[in-house]
């Protein structure tokens, strides 16, 4: 049996719009999708190819497990550990999801606090905008194992990334009060909702100057979106997706890990299997029975992306530019800003929403966004600004309204100026018809 699945002959080079439209023709053609952030997209030659390698396992299962699975996953390891300037394929785990990362990260500090080698009550440190299942993890891990959890108060929106990193500064101050060891700090390199672009390695680089112990970047949006380099970077350890950013089908991520940090052989998969103790990339790569066509196609999305002008690099730089393009476009029809300088986004951006819409909680945040989707066909996610930093004033809209609600837009390869005026074409239309966020609430809704 092979180890790679048969080229596809008819797999076609996306240089032209239209090429783009058929590598993406089974999108929602209705909908207006401008939130690439949340699950990504997948090509149709990535997906052939994920088709191939589960026709393989389907054909002859034991065959492939024994001579084609592990093959195809060091194949695709290697791939990551050269985009990631990575020291060698053995600092390269595959996971699901970086939230599979995180609990792997998390699950050896919570053993260490419950083994005795943290002492009940070192800090974790984290920041506020952490993407919510970490957040969850952190506490569901180590906080019930005994370690004090601080968390640092972002500003949004943010003017630059010295507000980022004086908060940061503080709060570590705080997490080290009374003697108290920090043991782990959690860094996104760019947060989800706000999403902000974090000056990760000016971060890494404090938490090496105030003796914490080890530095978790959670990047699950970063390959794709903005360089990256971890030895660069410098962090003990560094997830990120290849769904979001880099056109695989769901779910792949990856994890690294440094080589020489004695650690490394300490680190399991929260799913023990046959191939526990074996190292973290051999119980990585077999959890039992499931589908791992999504780890084996890495090389395939390369494949795609080196299509483009400048490969993965000029894909990033267009999305950036378009999406700073279109965010300033949104701003301005509305009335609003974005919520960060461009130097802190990558292919997301934070959009202020008009302040008569009088977004004024999650859940109102929600349910405008369901509406868009089922009643204007825009796919877009809403965030509630409910945290300000102490002596930082609610930022308004031109008619002096404060901007409580934001859009995160996403520019991807496949988006096109109209799903962006359909945006703002749908929240203008809102807006000249008085529309508040408190009549979707289900208390206040009219009867019909």
């Amino acid at each position: 049996m092979a180890s790679d699945p048969p080229p596809d002959d008819a797999a076609t080079p996306p240089a032209a719009n239209g090429h783009i439209r058929a590598e993406f023709a089974h999108h929602d053609a209705a909908v207006a999708r401008v939130n690439n952030g949340s699950f990504g997209c997948c090509p149709a030659s990535v997906l052939a190819a994920q088709a191939r390698w589960q026709g393989l396992f389907l054909a002859q299962p034991d065959a492939f497990y024994f001579h084609g699975l592990q093959q195809g996953l060091l194949r695709s390891r290697a791939a990551v550990a050269g985009l990631v300037g990575a020291g060698d394929v053995s600092e390269v785990s595959l996971v699901d999801n970086a939230t599979t990362a995180a609990a792997i990260i998390l699950q050896h500090a919570a053993w260490s606090f419950a083994e005795g080698h943290f002492a009940r009550g070192d800090a974790v440190l984290m920041l506020h905008y952490a993407y919510g299942a970490v957040k969850k993890s952190i506490h569901a891990y180590v906080a019930r194992a005994g370690a004090t959890v601080v968390e640092v108060p972002l500003p949004f929106p943010v003017a630059s990334a010295d507000a980022i990193i004086a908060e940061f500064r503080a709060a570590l101050a705080v997490a080290k009060e009374g003697g108290r060891r920090v043991r782990l700090a959690v860094i996104d390199h760019i947060t989800s909702m706000p999403s902000v672009i974090i000056p990760v390695k000016e971060l890494v680089a404090i938490c090496r100057e105030e003796g914490v112990d080890k530095v978790f970047v959670d990047a699950a949006h970063s390959i794709g979106q903005v360089p990256v380099d971890v030895r660069d970077i410098g962090a003990d350890f560094y997830t990120s997706n290849l769904h979001k950013w880099f056109f695989c089908p769901p779910a792949v991520a990856f994890l690294h890990t440094r080589k020489d940090d004695p650690i490394a052989s300490q680190l399991h998969h929260p799913v023990v299997s046959h191939e526990y103790g074996n190292g973290l990339p051999m119980e990585s790569g077999w959890i039992g029975t499931r589908d791992y066509s999504a780890q084996l196609v890495v090389s395939e999305a390369i494949d795609f992306v080196n299509r483009f002008e400048g490969g993965i690099e000029g894909i990033r730089s267009r999305n950036h530019e378009k999406v700073i393009e279109m965010g300033r476009m949104l701003a301005e029809a509305w009335g609003t800003f974005l919520g960060s300088p461009p130097e802190l986004c990558g292919s997301m951006v934070m959009v202020g929403l008009p302040g008569c819409l009088a977004v004024e909680s999650d859940d109102d945040a929600m349910r405008v966004r369901t509406m868009l989707r089922k009643d204007f066909q825009v796919e877009v996610p809403i965030y509630y600004n409910s945290r300000r930093v102490e002596g930082q004033e609610m930022a308004k809209d031109k008619s002096g309204d404060p901007v409580t609600g934001y859009v995160r837009i996403s520019h991807q390869v496949y988006n096109v100026r109209e799903d962006y005026e359909r945006l703002r074409d749908a929240i203008n239309k809102l807006v000249s018809e008085g529309f508040t966020s408190c009549k979707l609430r289900p208390s206040e809704k009219q009867e019909a």
